[in-house]
């Protein structure tokens, strides 16, 4: 079971790392993690040596996955090492603030270029081994892709559109063994988002609009990612699983006024 990790040093994936570490080796004892970075260094080798620690071949690579040369050689590279890959995990990606009337034209086309070309530049380059394994492929989306993020500049149209990119490759992959599906996180406790929890009022205040009362894990997310990627899920294809909380849903009851009263006739 060979999987290539793409951002696989920020918080959601490292998350997804580790998950499929405990995995190790009951559920799949010829595991094989690929994790890719933008960057060579510190992170990434400390995340591959903490893999191979738990008895996993890992390997580290690394380059801008916003590139189709770098996407080609990073699949090339997995390749030889690990051999086909049975699954691709994206969650390379980013975010910036910014009001659209205001916002830099290279600050959308960046922010479309990390979370939305990057997945089909990679999904290509993976194409013709994902067919020989019947692999899938599992994007890291977000919740700010399924209702709009005023001033988030470009980052809730991007992640609205990798959404429809995966649900437009299940159709066209799907009857070539290929299933390709998403996960949108909510607010998820990350190193990223840490500064945000460090003060205890806005942690508070962030909890109380969660309906289970807490904020995400990145293992919450590598939970899913381990779903989609397993047998278990052999049938789902086109899938966007939400992994919130239910706080999208909770908009309804954030409306003032009590609910309960007896309806007006008029």
């Amino acid at each position: 079971m060979h999987v290539v990790i793409t951002g696989a040093t920020g918080g959601i994936g490292q998350g997804i790392c580790e998950g499929l570490s405990q995995t190790y080796p009951s559920i799949y004892p010829d595991l094989k993690l690929t994790v890719t970075s933008s960057k060579d260094g510190e992170r990434l080798q400390t995340l591959v040596n903490r893999l191979r620690v738990s008895g996993l071949e890992a390997q580290g690579l690394s380059g801008d996955v916003t590139q189709p040369h770098v996407c080609e050689q990073l699949v090339m590279d997995a390749i030889r090492v690990h051999g086909d890959i049975d699954a691709l995990v994206c969650v390379a990606g980013a975010s910036g603030p910014g009001k659209l009337e205001s916002l830099p034209i290279e600050q959308w086309d960046l922010t479309f270029q990390l979370n939305v070309r990057s997945v089909w530049l990679m999904a290509k380059a993976a194409f013709e081994s994902l067919k020989k394994t019947q692999g899938s492929i599992t994007a890291i989306a977000s919740m700010s892709g399924l209702s709009p993020h005023p001033g988030y500049g470009a980052y809730s149209p991007a992640k609205a559109a990798l959404i429809m990119l995966c649900r437009q490759l299940a159709q066209e992959w799907g009857g070539l063994g290929i299933r390709t599906n998403t996960v949108c996180p909510g607010m998820i406790r990350t190193p990223l988002t840490e500064a945000v929890y460090q003060d205890e009022r806005v942690k508070q205040q962030r909890e109380a609009l969660v309906p289970m009362q807490r904020i995400g894990r990145a293992d919450d997310i590598g939970e899913a990612v381990k779903y989609f990627i397993s047998p278990q899920a052999s049938y789902v294809n086109g899938q966007n699983l939400v992994v919130d909380g239910g706080i999208s849903d909770h908009m309804l009851s954030m409306i003032p006024g009590r609910p309960g009263k007896a309806p007006v006739c008029e």
